[in-house]
């Protein structure tokens, strides 16, 4: 019986999604699954023979011996990994995987450190460094971007949370004390709204590549690179959220207790605690929002390229798709 257990279904696909990605319960389970931060730990050969074991299966060469499981282990690695357009290695940092034991490590800090200057300008540029390196890792990879426009993304970023920290803490010494922790979540929300744009502005100028339900490309669309840029800012400021406004709520009647006020010491490492409890399901939520295969109107696409749609496919193709990135 075992034996009959371990072999594969023959119309298995690796490719297929495991839980329906049309709802937010599925695309969540699927996040939960990809953004594990246990597979930070995983060594690289392993990841190589997970890479090696899926292109092998989606050439129809499955191991013999291989359970269902196994491949679908093997999946989870490469999905957290590699990347999906150019199937690449990712560097650590920028993995999704990564967000978790990074972000918690970053908020926890941002909150912490929030009351000079100095600290806060410090932490924000932290941040802000690996925000880009997470972006540029996550970007839709069929658009090269330039080292220079890299260099300009970045700094226009750390400038936009510099500005805006140091800009609302100025303003907030005469403020409530909890305003005051909420700025570097303002911050945060700010240099999103310029990061994640400049990091992929090759997207929104040169259009990211829409195919059909069946993916045959049919050109490129600006209007589709913004839509799908716009979910990925709502994305990440939606993942920062909880943890850095809810958070500093809970900080701020802890701190008043006597107990904690004698454990100064232990307050930064505490906050760096709650808020990776707050990231481990804010990730895979914030990740769910949006299907990853973004769709798109006929009608909202760009009038040239929807006439050239219509011209090869007359009312065949209602919405085209593309992958947003994350």
């Amino acid at each position: 019986n075992h034996t009959e257990m371990a072999t594969v279904p023959l119309d298995f696909n690796i490719d297929a999604p495991r839980w329906d990605q049309s709802t937010f319960m599925g695309r969540l389970k699927h996040f939960l699954n990809i953004t594990d931060p246990r597979t930070v730990l995983v060594p690289e050969e392993e990841l190589d023979r997970a890479k090696a074991l899926v292109e092998g299966c989606r050439a129809g060469l499955v191991p013999p011996g291989s359970s269902q499981e196994q491949l679908l282990y093997a999946k989870k690695l490469y999905d957290s990994a590699f990347h999906p357009d150019s199937g690449e290695k990712m560097n650590l940092i920028g993995r999704m995987s990564f967000q978790v034991p990074g972000g918690m490590a970053l908020t926890g800090c941002m909150l912490q450190f929030y009351r000079t200057v100095p600290a806060v300008v410090f932490w924000q540029w932290v941040n802000q460094s690996f925000n880009a390196i997470v972006n540029y890792t996550n970007r839709n990879a069929a658009s090269p971007i330039s080292l220079r426009q890299i260099g300009v993304a970045y700094v226009t970023a750390t400038g936009t949370a510099l500005a805006t920290a140091v800009g609302l803490n100025l303003y907030t010494k005469r403020a409530p004390p909890l305003l005051a922790r909420w700025v570097p979540f303002a911050a945060v929300a700010a240099a999103n709204c310029v990061n994640i744009p400049m990091m992929r502005q090759q997207e929104i100028i040169n259009g990211v590549t829409v195919t059909d339900g069946d993916n045959n490309e049919l050109g490129c669309s600006r209007r589709a690179a913004v839509k799908g840029i716009a979910q990925v800012v709502v994305s990440r400021i939606t993942m920062a959220a909880p943890g850095m406004i809810i958070l500093p709520i809970i900080m701020e009647r802890l701190e008043k207790f006597p107990f904690m006020q004698r454990v100064r010491v232990l307050h930064g490492p505490l906050q760096v605690l709650l808020c990776g409890g707050f990231l481990l399901f804010m990730v895979p939520a914030a990740c769910a929002l949006f299907p990853q295969r973004c769709s798109l109107a006929l009608a909202d696409l760009e009038l040239e390229l929807r006439d050239s749609i219509v011209a090869k496919h007359g009312d065949k193709v209602p919405y085209v798709y593309f992958n947003k990135g994350l």
